[in-house]
């Protein structure tokens, strides 16, 4: 018997959205922005397999203390990913990508300051955190140059302007 295809912008990913503190739009908007980012981004890496992923919507504070321990940047970010395993970019999905946190002050006076809209920029940086679980990273001008450009593709299927513009 054949596999039922997926339906379109579907991931096998496995997706638990977690808001743990913060002000933040309702749990089923953040759950719809997070499902589409993640479908986008992985139509555009040709990334497959199952996994599963932890979105968390959080605070500056906490995130500035995830900083500081992982990072050593004792301050406030929009965006950190853990990832779970290490593994090869464009390698099959480990069982457990990781997880990606987000801060509301931060990542909603960001959105004011570039005058965005905030769900705009969310799927951004959501999007953003998911490449860095998926092997990308942007140390050397030419990774930022290709990672900059799996964003922009990945949201112009979603009708986003481009965040670098």
């Amino acid at each position: 018997m054949a596999e039922a295809a997926k339906p379109a912008g579907k991931t096998p990913v496995d997706i638990d959205v977690f808001v743990e503190a913060g002000d933040w739009p309702a749990e089923v908007e953040l759950t719809r922005l997070v499902d589409r980012a993640v479908a986008m981004a992985f139509a555009e890496t040709g990334a497959s397999g199952a996994s599963e992923l932890s979105i968390v919507f959080s605070d500056d504070a906490h995130i500035q203390t995830l900083n500081a321990q992982w990072r050593g940047k004792d301050k406030p970010t929009n965006v950190l990913s853990f990832p779970a395993f290490s593994f090869a970019k464009g390698g099959p999905l480990p069982p457990m990508l990781g997880d990606i946190v987000l801060a509301a002050e931060t990542v909603s006076r960001e959105a004011a300051l570039e005058d965005k809209p905030l769900a705009n920029h969310i799927t951004h940086l959501v999007i953003h955190g998911l490449l860095h679980l998926l092997g990308h990273d942007h140390e050397t001008e030419a990774e930022a140059e290709e990672m900059e450009a799996i964003e922009r593709r990945a949201l112009a299927r979603l009708a986003i302007p481009d965040p670098y513009a």
